[in-house]
Protein backbone atom coordinates (compact mmCIF):
# COMPACT_ATOMS: atom_id res chain seq x y z
CA UNK A 1 0.00 0.00 0.00
CA UNK A 2 3.04 2.50 0.92
CA UNK A 3 4.66 1.61 -2.41
CA UNK A 4 1.05 2.82 -3.91
CA UNK A 5 0.90 5.77 -2.47
CA UNK A 6 4.30 6.67 -3.78
CA UNK A 7 4.30 6.00 -6.57
CA UNK A 8 1.00 8.27 -6.73
CA UNK A 9 2.77 11.29 -4.98
CA UNK A 10 5.84 10.76 -7.63
CA UNK A 11 3.25 11.12 -10.93
CA UNK A 12 1.24 14.06 -9.32
CA UNK A 13 4.76 15.52 -8.56
CA UNK A 14 6.83 14.73 -11.69
CA UNK A 15 3.59 14.21 -13.84
CA UNK A 16 3.15 11.20 -16.35
CA UNK A 17 4.58 12.88 -19.49
CA UNK A 18 7.83 13.61 -18.64
CA UNK A 19 9.45 11.03 -20.70
CA UNK A 20 11.90 12.39 -23.25
CA UNK A 21 13.49 9.89 -25.93
CA UNK A 22 17.20 10.03 -25.96
CA UNK A 23 17.74 9.60 -29.76
CA UNK A 24 20.91 8.61 -31.58
CA UNK A 25 20.60 10.92 -34.17
CA UNK A 26 24.01 9.84 -35.60
CA UNK A 27 22.24 6.58 -36.51
CA UNK A 28 19.81 4.96 -38.50
CA UNK A 29 17.44 1.85 -38.14
CA UNK A 30 18.32 -0.81 -40.41
CA UNK A 31 15.20 -1.20 -41.98
CA UNK A 32 15.78 2.17 -43.50
CA UNK A 33 18.04 2.75 -46.14
CA UNK A 34 18.92 6.59 -45.01
CA UNK A 35 19.14 8.38 -42.00
CA UNK A 36 16.15 9.79 -40.44
CA UNK A 37 18.11 12.23 -38.25
CA UNK A 38 16.69 14.99 -40.57
CA UNK A 39 12.77 14.88 -39.50
CA UNK A 40 13.73 14.47 -35.83
CA UNK A 41 12.12 17.74 -34.76
CA UNK A 42 9.14 17.27 -36.40
CA UNK A 43 8.83 13.27 -35.36
CA UNK A 44 9.69 14.17 -31.98
CA UNK A 45 6.47 16.73 -31.91
CA UNK A 46 4.21 14.20 -33.81
CA UNK A 47 4.97 11.32 -31.29
CA UNK A 48 4.62 13.64 -28.27
CA UNK A 49 1.28 14.56 -29.53
CA UNK A 50 0.28 11.34 -30.53
CA UNK A 51 0.63 9.84 -26.91
CA UNK A 52 -0.96 12.99 -24.85
CA UNK A 53 -4.16 12.35 -27.40
CA UNK A 54 -4.11 8.34 -26.78
CA UNK A 55 -3.54 8.71 -23.32
CA UNK A 56 -4.80 9.90 -19.75
CA UNK A 57 -3.54 10.70 -16.22
CA UNK A 58 -5.70 8.24 -14.38
CA UNK A 59 -4.84 5.58 -17.62
CA UNK A 60 -1.22 5.64 -17.08
CA UNK A 61 -1.89 6.18 -13.14
CA UNK A 62 -4.11 2.69 -13.39
CA UNK A 63 -1.31 1.14 -15.62
CA UNK A 64 1.64 2.19 -13.01
CA UNK A 65 -0.79 0.49 -10.07
CA UNK A 66 -1.20 -3.05 -11.39
CA UNK A 67 2.01 -3.35 -12.16
CA UNK A 68 5.03 -0.66 -10.88
CA UNK A 69 7.83 -1.77 -12.80
CA UNK A 70 5.64 -1.41 -16.36
CA UNK A 71 6.63 1.55 -18.45
CA UNK A 72 3.70 3.80 -19.01
CA UNK A 73 1.54 3.70 -21.73
CA UNK A 74 2.39 7.54 -22.45
CA UNK A 75 6.26 6.74 -22.42
CA UNK A 76 5.40 3.37 -24.44
CA UNK A 77 3.47 5.35 -27.27
CA UNK A 78 5.99 7.90 -27.81
CA UNK A 79 9.18 5.15 -27.77
CA UNK A 80 7.25 3.00 -30.16
CA UNK A 81 6.61 5.94 -32.50
CA UNK A 82 9.90 7.16 -32.63
CA UNK A 83 11.41 3.62 -33.71
CA UNK A 84 8.40 3.30 -36.39
CA UNK A 85 9.78 6.62 -37.77
CA UNK A 86 13.54 4.91 -37.88
CA UNK A 87 14.72 7.00 -35.00
CA UNK A 88 17.19 4.54 -32.44
CA UNK A 89 15.60 5.35 -28.97
CA UNK A 90 18.68 4.79 -26.50
CA UNK A 91 16.47 5.16 -23.67
CA UNK A 92 14.41 1.78 -23.52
Amino acid sequence: MKLKILILISLIITGCTSYKPIIDSAGRSGTFPTTKAIEITNDLQHCETLANKNTNFFGNLGHLITSPTAETKYKMIYKNCMKNRGHSVLND
